[in-house]
């Protein structure tokens, strides 16, 4: 039998958040502000692995490594031009339908959107399938999943309906002159 300090999983979460939260430099080799969220940018060798859309106000990390500096500068780069189209390595690391939505998504040129339900139909799959390919996408704005948009509306964003994620993607859509 576990131990009563071990038997409620809220206590183990709260210490890995805690370990997490104690040094974020060391998550991120860089941290760039934005006119929507800070951007958290993970780096691993050669290749680009993560962005994140951390809130507006969290401190910002200048670059820790080449990579990372030039990431920084792509996206600056996008925010001063939005038909900026990034050169970045990077990996499809996910399912091989995972991997099949973001090459579609990838594919969508600035200014456009397509629907769920377009891209489900190229790939012969569903749309809710697709939006859960869209919500586990963990290279934000080099696979642009806000250009992706349901049938009668925005659709969801970073696997919300609403809030400061909506808010996110409009801002982007906006920027692009999407429509």
């Amino acid at each position: 039998m576990l131990p009563p300090e071990l038997r409620d999983g809220r206590l183990q979460l709260q210490s890995r958040i805690k370990i997490e939260r104690a040094a974020p430099g060391e998550l991120f080799d860089a941290k760039l502000a934005t006119p929507f969220a800070v951007l958290g940018i993970r780096t691993a060798g050669d290749v680009v692995t993560r962005i994140e859309y951390l809130p507006r106000g969290v401190a910002t990390l200048d670059p820790t490594t080449k990579l990372a500096a030039k990431v920084c500068r792509q996206i600056d780069k996008y925010l001063a031009d939005p038909e900026f189209e990034f050169d970045l390595p990077f990996d499809y690391c996910g399912t091989v339908f995972q991997q099949r939505v973001w090459r579609a998504i990838h594919s969508i040129p600035s200014g456009k959107t397509l629907t769920y339900i377009g891209i489900a139909r190229r790939l012969k799959s569903a749309p809710r399938p697709v939006g859960g390919a869209c919500g586990a996408n963990r290279l934000p704005l080099i696979i642009p999943c806000h250009r992706v948009v349901a049938s009668g509306g925005i659709g969801g964003f970073m696997h919300a309906r609403g809030g400061e994620p909506i808010q996110i993607k409009q801002w982007l859509l906006k920027h692009e002159n999407a429509g």
